[in-house]
């Protein structure tokens, strides 16, 4: 797609872009948390305000790695909890619940140490955190199941991919305001409160803009409130509920969740193993959240100053600034990739050449680290500073943005909440064990620590290129006919080069599966009306 093509794309589904970048705002203030702590560990006035510069080395690391984890701590929570408000309050109520509690933990951070001691002050900043997380856990589930619920099919990926879009701008704005209140104020309370201060901001836009938007017209179908499903699905291709194209969608809907309205979460859990299909459909999303995390990406979000300490950028504002030009390349890297790679690459391809670039840029970091332990400036420390650069595009070209895209597709939409739940639930699982073993990794292992998330990625390519189907421009209630059979075959089908190693074996079109099931239907639907009119006769 080109540029031209991607502005009148755009202009024609405006409001369903407004509706995505509403509910995508919400993953500024997820971005924003986590690239906000990194920063502030860094600042002298932080350090010596909770007493950190007193504490040996271990002891900082342990610290850093508890400070930045206890906020993954209440994401888990805050996931957990998302399962039961979304089925039961709907996805739009939740995600305003969100905002909410978000803005409070965030002014919790903001006073810590008001009036109190310096142990005292150090429990608030914790609490704080936790309170935040819950509320930085439940958007991350929620904003990608509700903008993929609500998307045209041919924009899904697109409008999908925002969540990690706004994810970036909020870390490339945090790691600014860090820089910016490193140089321009002075050594004193204030320096590190006011990046706290800020990030209240992106919170209170979140709730304003989701206030207007509507509510999912898959939640509304399981509600049976169809009426206001189609006047949704209406809003976002910006037509008449009468439309044959919105008819047709609420009708597909509709079919989806025959017999499955009103599920409760424990049934949803159950029905997850209730078919091989429906297990391998519930199992993707996790696999795909596990390893996102075993990118290292939070390794580097989170600890980019000292990781760039080590290869050579010494000074605190040196490093702050490097991490802030870190923050930009992502937040490029994706806005190109939303506009010519989602819908024309397709999320496969992307995946893969993102998993390889990762990992490759990782283990030169990690062998750069063995060759040259030092933190002196050599000619091949500049190659590995671009190498962390390089890394921060590879990962926006596929596992920054597309685990949640491909994760809200392949989800049942009978049990979305509970598989959504678990797969966000492993993320910050993981996310909080990184994060808290990253600083003593650094410590201990140095360059192993690169070394490991580098043959992590090469990994995860290897299972994308066998196991993952693409599902770019299938409607929602299709996918599910790319997991009936030949999953292997289907997925060698669609990697780069996959069809040498089929010889002339293919997977069954989805069309021909969709249309034998629509025969089987039918069949199913004659059978039960004859028995019904051999009852009726009977009983004459």
């Amino acid at each position: 797609m080109g540029f031209k093509d991607a502005l009148a794309d755009i202009s024609r589904y405006r409001n369903a872009y407004t509706l995505a970048l509403s509910a995508s705002m919400g993953s500024i203030f997820f971005g924003w948390d986590t690239g906000l702590m990194g920063g502030i560990l860094t600042l002298e006035s932080f350090q010596q305000y909770f007493g950190i510069d007193k504490l040996s080395a271990s002891g900082q690391a342990n610290f850093n790695g508890n400070i930045v984890s206890v906020m993954q701590a209440g994401c888990i929570f805050g996931v957990l909890l998302t399962s039961w408000t979304c089925s039961r309050f709907g996805r739009k109520r939740s995600l305003i619940a969100s905002g909410v509690i978000y803005i409070v933990g965030s002014m919790i951070q903001c006073v810590a140490g008001l009036g109190s001691s310096q142990a005292v002050a150090l429990r608030v900043l914790y609490f704080g955190r936790v309170f935040a997380g819950i509320g930085v856990g439940m958007v991350s589930a929620l904003a990608p199941s509700y903008i993929s619920e609500c998307m045209p099919r041919h924009i899904r990926g697109r409008c999908t991919s925002l969540v990690q879009f706004s994810n970036n701008i909020g870390m490339m704005l945090s790691f600014w305001v860090n820089y910016s209140a490193s140089i321009n104020i002075p050594y004193s309370d204030m320096q590190w409160r006011m990046p706290f201060v800020v990030q209240l901001v992106p919170g209170v836009l979140f709730i304003l803009l989701m206030i207007p938007q509507p509510e999912s017209p898959r939640w509304l179908v399981e509600q049976e409130r169809y009426d206001e499903a189609a006047r949704t699905l209406a809003y976002v291709v910006r037509t008449s509920v009468d439309d044959s194209v919105v008819l047709l969608t609420l009708d597909e809907i509709k079919a989806d969740f025959i017999g499955k309205q009103r599920t409760s979460l424990v049934s949803q859990f159950r029905m997850m193993g209730e078919s091989r299909q429906i297990a391998l459909r519930c199992s993707i999303p996790s696999i795909l959240t596990f390893f996102q995390q075993w990118t290292g990406t939070n390794a580097i979000n989170y600890f980019s100053p000292q990781i760039f300490a080590a290869l050579g950028i010494t000074s605190t504002a040196s490093g702050l600034f490097a991490t802030g030009i870190y923050g930009l390349v992502k937040v490029v890297t994706v806005g190109l990739t939303l506009v010519f790679a989602v819908e024309s690459w397709g999320r496969k391809l992307c995946l893969f050449v993102g998993a390889v670039g990762q990992g490759l840029s990782m283990l030169w970091i990690g062998g750069f680290g063995a060759i040259h332990p030092q933190s002196t400036i050599v000619p091949a420390s500049y190659v590995s500073i671009i190498a962390v650069y390089l890394y921060a595009v590879f990962f926006c070209i596929g596992w920054g943005p597309l685990p949640w895209v491909v994760a809200s597709e392949v989800a049942p939409n009978h049990v979305r909440p509970a598989t959504l739940t678990v797969a966000v639930s492993i993320n910050w699982l993981f996310s909080f064990t990184i994060s808290r073993l990253t600083p003593v990794m650094l410590e201990k292992i140095t360059y192993g620590t690169f070394l490991l998330f580098g043959v992590c990625c090469m990994i995860m390519a290897a299972w994308t290129y066998l196991f993952l189907p693409e599902t770019k421009g299938y409607a929602l209630e299709d996918i599910k006919y790319l997991f009936e059979e030949d999953v292997i075959v289907r997925s060698l089908e669609d990697a780069p080069g996959g069809r040498v190693f089929l010889g002339g074996k293919r997977a069954m079109p989805v069309e021909d599966i969709r249309g034998g099931a629509d025969i089987q239907d039918l069949s199913d639907s004659s059978t039960k009306g004859d028995e019904e009119c051999i009852e009726v006769c009977s009983d004459q």
